[in-house]
């Protein structure tokens, strides 16, 4: 598990106060009905439509943040070579866009792989 977002609001304190807007910003607490609405950890979505078992969907998960690595290892060598790929960047792309297991441990950690080379395409541009 990845620990708590620390902020600079002294513990205890709910919000944050703007002088002079007369107000604080705060949500409301979740009702019943919005948890029961709430995504749950069950295997994915994709893997359940190609009728995949768990075991298959970890695989191809697997696959993918392995595939995922190396473009972002291949994206840092071609960027140190002062170069760029268009190339690596579409397939970068693609593959940041897939299945992420039925595993929740695997799919928190292709999550922030993936989060990685999102960053990478928004450091890149269009």
């Amino acid at each position: 598990m990845l620990p708590p977002i620390r902020g600079y609001l002294p513990p205890g304190t709910t919000g944050a106060t703007r002088r002079g807007a007369g107000g604080r910003f705060h949500l409301p607490p979740a009702t019943p009905e919005a948890q029961a609405a709430a995504p749950t950890a069950s295997t994915g979505i994709l893997a359940l439509q190609q009728g995949w078992s768990p075991a298959e969907a970890d695989e191809a998960a697997q696959r993918r943040g392995r595939a995922i690595l190396r473009e972002l290892e291949g994206l840092q060598l071609t960027l140190l070579g002062g170069a760029t790929d268009p190339g690596r960047l579409s397939r970068l792309a693609v593959l940041a866009e897939g299945e992420a297991g039925a595993d929740p441990v695997l799919r928190e950690i292709l999550a922030e792989i993936t989060l990685r080379a999102r960053v990478e395409l928004a450091r890149q541009g269009p």
